[in-house]
């Protein structure tokens, strides 16, 4: 496969250093695991090869976080000393008779053991003895990495578009990175705080000169500003408990993993004929899911707020994290699925164009001059604001192969982030596979979630057909 070079920055984003700060509360914790279903076990030597190859051409895969002092600056990544491959790339079989619910029960402890922070953070599991010969791979990574798009990317390094491809050319050992010493380390990171602070001013100054320039452009300013302002109190300024009477106060660190699976072209073709998009029916079928778990339960909700991120990636060889979070309340107890479908588009065209998303970077950088204890305690109170997290990534239309062994399905976990369950799609040649990761304080009936969104998906399919 063509190999597409990505560009990793030394020094984390703002971004990501609000999620590697919050993580000291555990319930916050940003990684995400991705469960690939394989026809059978690959070879795993092969698959060592692959995996030594990719740490040289991404050499971000062998380097570990290292904090500055006192947080004077977001953290910045270095290679570790002690980078061992056979820690990060693992092999183990299920007892018998290997059955998927043992499979997922074994990817969510795998998901539960937290980093070690000493350590890059990431780890390849293959697992075999599955029933009827099958493997699969559990691929666990630190959103502080790469995000779910920049994973596929990543997962370029050990894909294959044939059971029998050769090895890729082989690369040379990375240069080692100079050492510094301490007053380097600090000096570098004042340099770094200056040019952030310089731009703001830059920024602010040419915006000055416009309106100078352009009188009448004031007035445009004023109500631009007047409508981000609204924007970031839609998105930041929650104080309402979340919507659910079940899962509202009730978190742990305790999760399960359901999946489910629905005809991508069936659902493209409903998407279509209800008048909106894969993604508008993705949200209404877990939102629709989620009302009918309720009603289950004997209780009633009407409305539930998700949280979900949107991609804002421009440069396509930048590895790293582009998106921001969308924080949205959308239909879910519209029984009728033709108007929950239109109620959902409508509340997403509505959520793409919230001015707030391009500034999420911005509001980390300030966020994160919070003392610790202050910035954990207000993520938290904000992720008990939401009820759900949901995520769509995209993947290939084509057969993918992992050291001669063929890609029959990919469940992508995505973190909770302090709400009840995380779902999140990928769509893989006619399949469009659903992550559940759910913490089980709040759900205590998993399956049943599970159940209720199939027919939720079900139902919507139907309407749209």
């Amino acid at each position: 496969m063509a190999e597409r070079p990505l560009r990793f920055e030394r020094r984390m984003s703002d971004a990501e250093a609000l999620m590697w700060t919050i993580e000291k509360d555990p319930g916050l914790r940003s990684s995400f695991l991705q469960l690939t279903l394989l026809d059978r076990a690959p070879d795993f030597a092969r698959f060592r090869r692959r995996m030594e190859r990719a740490v040289r051409v991404l050499p971000r895969l062998a380097q570990r976080v290292v904090p500055p002092p006192a947080r004077f600056a977001p953290p910045e990544w270095a290679d570790d000393p002690s980078f061992d491959l056979d820690f990060h790339v693992r092999r183990l079989a299920l007892p018998a008779p290997g059955t998927e619910r043992q499979l997922l029960d074994l990817a969510a402890l795998v998901y539960e053991d937290a980093f070690d922070r000493a350590r890059p953070l990431w780890q390849l599991t293959i697992v075999e003895g599955l029933e009827g010969g099958r493997a699969a791979l559990l691929t666990k990574m630190h959103h502080t990495i790469t995000d779910g798009v920049g994973g596929v990317r990543l997962s370029m390094q050990f894909l294959d578009l044939s059971a029998d491809a050769p090895d890729p050319e082989p690369v040379d050992e990375p240069n080692p990175a100079p050492q510094r010493g301490a007053l380097d380390v600090v000096t570098e990171a004042a340099a770094h705080n200056l040019r952030r602070q310089l731009g703001v001013v830059q920024r602010a100054a040419a915006g000055v000169a416009g309106m100078a320039a352009r009188p009448g452009r004031a007035r445009t300013v004023a109500a631009d500003a007047t409508e981000t302002a609204r924007s970031l109190w839609r998105q930041l300024a929650v104080v309402q408990a979340a919507k659910s009477p079940l899962w509202t106060g009730r978190r742990s660190l305790v999760r399960r993993f359901e999946t489910l699976t629905v005809n991508l072209d069936e659902v493209k073709r409903a998407a279509k004929g209800l008048g909106g998009t894969v993604n508008d029916l993705y949200v209404a079928a877990v939102a629709g899911g989620a009302a009918r778990y309720h009603r289950a339960r004997g209780a009633e909700v009407d409305e539930l707020r998700i949280t979900m991120p949107v991609n804002i990636r421009e440069d396509r060889s930048a590895g790293g994290n582009a998106f921001s979070f969308s924080r949205l309340v959308v239909s879910a107890g519209i029984e009728d699925p033709t108007a929950r479908f239109a109620a959902a588009h409508e509340r997403l065209s509505v959520a793409k164009r919230e001015r707030a998303l391009g500034l999420f970077g911005s509001l980390a950088g300030l966020m994160n001059g919070l003392p610790t204890s202050v910035l954990t305690r207000v993520a938290r109170q904000q992720a008990e604001t939401n009820d759900f997290a949901i995520s769509n990534v995209r993947a290939a239309d084509f057969d993918l192969y992992i050291a001669g062994a063929a890609i029959e399905a990919n469940h992508p976990m995505g973190p909770t982030a302090g709400s009840a369950f995380n779902a999140t799609a990928m769509s893989y040649k006619n399949r469009f596979d659903v992550g559940l990761n759910i913490d089980t304080a709040a759900v205590d009936d998993p399956e049943l979630l599970r159940r209720s969104i199939e027919e939720s998906f079900a139902e919507l399919i139907k309407a749209g057909s």
